[in-house]
């Protein structure tokens, strides 16, 4: 690409509107462009990026054996209701209607619709296994689109699914797209762990999470400072101390004025924080639900919803809240008349002190003993320094990571709402056991910025890099400096090397910021030392540079392209 020729932009300020440093350079370096909440082009160079991201991650699934099919985008929404799915989407999902008042979504997933093309080879165990994939659009209506391409309203999936006669099987397929997925990542050059996370909407029998570690990302991850546990914080188990060796006092009113948070109650009574339990009145499919957790201690809401077997959670308004005779700030479970659900460590604390459903006040010296609850179990979140779930000896540590691919062993969960049988050896029919596979192209491309810059600009990895090699002209007006660049832009194009030539009227400072800005990895600078038969190289990871004799250039660009 010659920049005197082409489509070529670049920003020179930060943006005010983009949360993470991907989102800022990605578009700064006019790669993509913001369109509205949650909306982005692609443009020129986001493109080939996205491009060569998609074509790592199709050659991968290609030597995993799936093949590839391309789905519609407008979805009728009667499989969605025969899965069960179109209710628990909600408000997620956008919905549209036909002239004939027929209604349709833009897709979200599209697990009910390769089941349908999956029922076209499906009747015998002779037909199995196979793995169907494709790489194509999705759309979700997020509350809050943020963090530049890593939560979109609109974006790249690719997603796969195989299709087998038992479990056993299933964890055959399994293992292979799993491993597909640790090429994929290592080709992009990503730091990554892979957690146990919640299957959530998606249901089935397990769900695994490729993380990419970053400073900015909207997943906790929980590892274990000495074995190998590695878990997304909305999953991992909180193991609780051992239980008071104390005798249970009398409960006790006592007078507590203005104070509702439960910091302002600590410091009133003068009490340590784990000496109380704190309410959380919250929403469950239009329940009132009171959740009592230790007063240092978080409500997992993901937990908290698969104990209840809920859809959706949420705070209670105060409508809700009237129902029953809870006083926010000072609601506890003594005497409330609402579903009361208990963490597993509030059943181990002794004389406590919680909310007397008064307002002003609250109880001292509380005992499980001084109230019923309808349910207990864990449904808090793990703080750093946690005992491992896994090995029990080490402490756990928090890291924050962008989720750029999931693995699900789905099981006969979509099978069985729509269908999908097959025939075994004994001629009896059978469900079909399915696993899901999905990687996000957006999030993987803002995983690899985040990962990979500098306060100058994006640091392409050479796999996925827009164009491998810039050269830049440094006086276009030049005969010789403008003969040697374009002999040199003509010859490793004829190479398969992409290359740009910056032939731009602009001053060299312009044109090197902008090189650093789009993080090409090699810049080749021809200047004055052509008249000596030189070229200047530099490495976009490197801040030194070195002068090459313009007959060597060539053969040095190829051999740094053997990735």
């Amino acid at each position: 690409m010659k920049l005197s020729e082409n489509f070529f932009y670049t920003l020179r300020e930060d943006l005010k509107d983009e949360e993470s440093v991907s989102g800022n350079l990605l578009v700064k370096s006019g790669m993509f462009k913001k369109v509205g909440n949650g909306i982005y082009m692609k443009m020129p160079l986001g493109k080939k990026v996205a491009q060569n991201v998609e074509k790592i991650i199709r050659e991968e699934m290609n030597n995993a054996g799936a093949k590839e099919v391309t789905m519609p985008m407008l979805l009728p929404v009667d499989l969605f209701e025969k899965s069960g799915r179109y209710a628990a989407f909600g408000p997620s999902i956008f919905k549209l209607n036909d002239r004939y008042d027929r209604p349709y979504v833009l897709g979200p997933t599209h697990e009910e619709f390769f089941v349908l093309a999956a029922s076209m080879k499906s009747h015998s165990y002779k037909d199995f296994p196979y793995t169907l994939y494709q790489i194509g659009n999705k759309y979700r209506d997020e509350v809050r689109p943020r963090l530049g391409l890593i939560r979109t309203r609109e974006f790249t999936m690719k997603d796969a699914y195989s299709f087998d006669t038992n479990l056993e099987n299933l964890d055959k397929s399994y293992q292979k797209q799993f491993d597909a997925y640790h090429k994929i990542c290592q080709r992009l050059g990503l730091n990554y762990v892979v957690v146990r996370a919640d299957t959530g909407v998606m249901g089935g029998l397990l769900s695994e999470e490729f993380q990419a570690i970053t400073d900015v990302g909207e997943d906790i991850l929980v590892l274990c400072d000495k074995c190998d546990y590695a878990s997304n914080i909305e999953v991992t188990p909180h193991i609780c101390g051992e239980e008071e060796k104390k005798e249970g006092k009398t409960l006790e009113l006592v007078e507590t004025g203005n104070c509702h948070t439960i910091e302002e109650v600590c410091e009133f009574l003068k009490l340590d924080i784990k000496k109380t339990v704190k309410a959380l009145l919250m929403n469950v499919d239009n329940e009132l639900v009171a959740f009592f957790v230790r007063g240092d201690k978080e409500l997992n809401e993901v937990k908290a919803l698969k104990l209840l077997k809920g859809m959706e959670i949420g705070f209670a308004d105060d409508e809700l809240i009237a129902t029953s005779n809870a006083v926010p700030g000072c609601t506890g479970p003594v005497g409330l008349n609402a579903k009361i659900v208990i963490d597993n460590e509030v059943l181990k604390m002794k004389n406590f002190c919680c909310g007397a459903n008064k307002e002003g006040y609250h109880y001292i010296n509380a005992n499980v003993k001084d109230f019923k609850y309808d349910v207990v179990g864990d449904i808090v979140n793990v703080q750093q320094g946690d005992v491992c779930p896994n090995c029990h000896e080490g402490h756990l540590v928090f890291k924050k990571g962008i989720e750029v691919g999931n693995t699900f062993k789905l099981g006969t969960k979509y099978s069985e709402s729509l269908g999908l049988n097959y025939l075994d050896e004994n001629n009896e029919l059978k469900p079909v056991v399915m696993g899901c596979y999905g990687i996000g192209v957006e999030r993987m491309i803002a995983a690899v910025v985040e990962q990979n810059h500098d306060d100058k600009g994006i640091i392409w990895p050479m796999s996925i890099a827009p164009y491998k090699v810039a050269i830049v002209l440094i006086d276009p007006k030049n005969e010789e400096q403008s003969k040697v660049a374009n002999d040199l832009y003509n010859t490793l194009n004829s190479m398969g090397i992409d290359t740009i030539l910056d032939d731009r009227n602009e001053r060299p400072g312009v044109k090197f910021n902008d090189m650093d800005l789009i993080g090409i990895p090699l810049r080749i600078t021809v200047g004055k030392k052509v008249n000596e038969g030189k070229v200047e190289l530099k490495k976009r990871a490197e801040s030194d540079s070195t002068d090459i004799a313009i007959e060597e250039i060539v053969n040095y660009c190829k051999n740094q392209l053997s990735y």
